[in-house]
């Protein structure tokens, strides 16, 4: 074959190929949807199945529920969820509006170290048993119904450069077998869309449980018990940073956590809890 001949069968091949290319993508675009809608039909028949080999039990009683991470009406409306007017700072709820910049007593004496903080639940023997379930029973089918709770108290989330856990001493994870508190970050982030790390602040120094302890002695029990790792300071650095526990008491350890992320270069540390306790209750913690 002469080189004129040659080079017009090598146009013609790339001319095919590229026709071919072009073809299959546009076959791929009209198949995508029913593909992308088969997917889904097939985990929502695997839910289904799941349902009736172990059907869901609501998340405050035995109840059948129709979905996990279901609660049945009647134990809804005896949840006390959290909202405006609130403390700006740390959300502490008010009886009446008292302006969008209103602070409660104690933030007014002390402006506390993480610049801001949301719960979604008031701490009482209601909400207990859902923190007792996933802290101690590692329940986690109403993981998903609680970052909904979560990113509605925090509307931030949405906007925060990192969301981090409180953490464990790496000894109280591995006689637990988890950290509720990731769990929570987690299933909030992927709410949420942003990105989450379980691993950049560690609890670098085993400390007593802070159940019985008063304010200050949870103050002291905490104070310098964590750390940014040092691998991991280029994440902090400069960023908005959100920090999710499952319960805010006295705010004394996500205050020592604030500080160890701002020793660390953190623009901003704003907290959301699942549950805050309002008022002091016999309601053990």
């Amino acid at each position: 074959r002469s080189a004129t001949q040659r080079m017009n069968l090598t146009r013609l091949t790339a001319s095919g190929a590229h026709r071919f290319k072009l073809s299959a993508l546009a076959s791929f675009a009209a198949v995508k949807p029913f593909i992308k809608a088969g997917w889904q039909g097939a985990r929502a028949l695997g839910e289904r199945t799941l349902d009736l080999i172990w059907p869901a039990h609501s998340l405050l009683s035995r109840n059948y529920v129709a979905h996990a991470g279901h609660i049945e009406p009647e134990l809804w409306s005896s949840l006390v969820f959290l909202t405006e007017p609130c403390c700006a700072i740390c959300g502490f709820p008010f009886e009446a509006d008292q302006g969008p910049d209103a602070l409660c007593l104690a933030c007014e004496a002390r402006k506390p170290d993480f610049d801001r903080a949301r719960a979604a639940l008031a701490y009482d023997d209601v909400s207990r048993k859902l923190v007792l379930d996933l802290k101690h029973g590692g329940r986690r089918d109403g993981l998903p119904t609680f970052a909904a709770w979560l990113s509605v108290a925090a509307p931030f989330a949405a906007t925060a450069d990192l969301i981090l856990p409180t953490p464990l001493h790496y000894t109280r994870l591995i006689r637990r077998g988890h950290n509720q508190a990731a769990w929570l970050a987690q299933s909030l982030a992927k709410r949420v869309g942003r990105a989450w790390r379980p691993d950049v602040l560690i609890r670098s120094r085993k400390t007593p449980s802070q159940g019985g302890l008063s304010a200050a002695g949870r103050a002291r029990n905490v104070h310098g018990a964590f750390r940014v790792k040092a691998d991991y300071k280029g994440l902090i650095l400069g960023n908005n940073v959100l920090l999710v526990d499952d319960v805010f008491t006295t705010g004394a350890t996500i205050e020592a956590c604030a500080r160890a992320l701002k020793r660390a270069g953190a623009a901003r540390v704003d907290v959301v809890c699942l549950t805050r306790v309002v008022r002091p209750k016999a309601t053990p913690i």
